[in-house]
């Protein structure tokens, strides 16, 4: 497909700088671009690139201003990374899409499925299972028993959903995620054994969630565990049971929640964060990378380091940590001279 410089910002309420005839067939970075193709500039540091750039059409936001002569053509809009992803979601819903039943694959006859599906071959879908309108269920997908999947939503392929639990519409889970295997629970006995605490909850997937591959969200012990409407999470994030996850809350990869832990609305967790169980995370904070949270949280909090701590106060901590080796020569110097003092008394 090709599209015009001036159907792209028809598309996106923006304004051509250029020739708003030049047209494109796919998409670029915009330092590894070529010709025929569209990219955009939303962070400074790319801005270099733009000189240089072999991409027919570039997105940019409406203030950028050229301190050097461009040879490619421009689209202002206010928020150039927003329209990129306008864009790309406009350009994915082009492409033909798959429905229908493959075979093999297994569909209980008490399962209930809307219109315009499309199951994939090996894909498995069990008792009183009800499956929404216009789903996609890539191969080797299990859907259990009593499973609720709403319209709209895509399972890719290795999509595994446990009995009972829910999934609400426009959701997409990526290959190997798992919703609904136990939580990890196990009560200690004398004789240093475990036995087993049953978990008979379930799991809540709310509208508009994307579930990144390989992540998990374990069942509750009782009741459920809750993931709010418009959460994205990372690839290998762990959702522990009883968790409960704000809506528009962010996740990147290896973050973990231990159980009973409620987090706010719109909150920010950096990779391999990792959260105690059974605190509260107030709505608005933001999670540094490999942070440690042992606490209870209030809203729009920042937080680095593990244990977590302020980011003020964590930004004074590094500063004194990088500090250390010459503090110590310091203290060594300091030694000597006293040391030499007293000898010389």
């Amino acid at each position: 497909m090709e599209f015009s410089a001036n159907d792209i910002a028809t598309l996106l309420n923006g304004e051509v700088e250029g020739n708003g005839n030049i047209k494109v067939s796919n998409i670029s970075k915009i330092d590894q671009s070529q010709p025929g193709t569209l990219t955009f500039l939303s962070n400074p540091a790319y801005t270099k690139y733009i000189y240089t750039t072999t991409a027919s059409i570039v997105i940019v936001n409406k203030d950028f201003k050229a301190e050097e002569k461009l040879s490619c053509t421009l689209i202002r809009v206010e928020d150039a990374y927003a329209a990129l992803a306008k864009l790309l979601d406009f350009y994915t819903k082009a492409k033909p899409s798959k429905v229908g039943i493959e075979q093999p694959s297994f569909l209980s006859s008490s399962a209930t499925i809307g219109e315009q599906i499309y199951l994939g071959a090996f894909a498995y879908i069990g008792n009183k299972a009800v499956i929404g309108n216009n789903v996609k269920i890539y191969p080797h997908v299990y859907i259990g028993d009593n499973v609720k999947v709403g319209d709209n939503t895509i399972l890719y392929s290795g999509v595994k959903i446990y009995s009972d639990c829910l999934i609400g519409s426009s959701c997409i889970l990526h290959s190997g995620s798992i919703i609904g295997a136990d939580g990890f629970g196990f009560a200690p006995n004398p004789d240093g054994t475990y036995s087993k605490i049953e978990q008979i909850g379930n799991v809540v997937i709310e509208d508009n969630v994307e579930i990144g591959a390989n992540t998990t969200v374990d069942r509750a012990t009782m009741g459920s565990t809750i993931v709010h409407k418009g959460v994205k999470l990372d690839n290998m994030v762990q959702i522990a049971h009883n968790d409960e996850i704000g809506e528009n809350t962010v996740m990147a990869a290896h973050v973990g929640i231990a159980g009973s832990t409620i987090i706010g609305k719109n909150c920010v967790f950096g990779g391999q964060a990792g959260i105690s169980g059974h605190i509260t995370i107030g709505e608005g904070t933001k999670v540094g990378p490999q942070a440690g949270v042992m606490s209870s949280v209030k809203p729009i909090s920042v937080l680095l380091g593990s244990p977590a701590i302020n980011f003020k106060d964590a930004m004074k901590s590094f500063s004194i940590i990088r500090n250390l080796p010459q503090l110590r020569n310091d203290v060594i110097e300091l030694q000597k001279r006293l040391e030499s003092i007293e000898i010389k008394k």
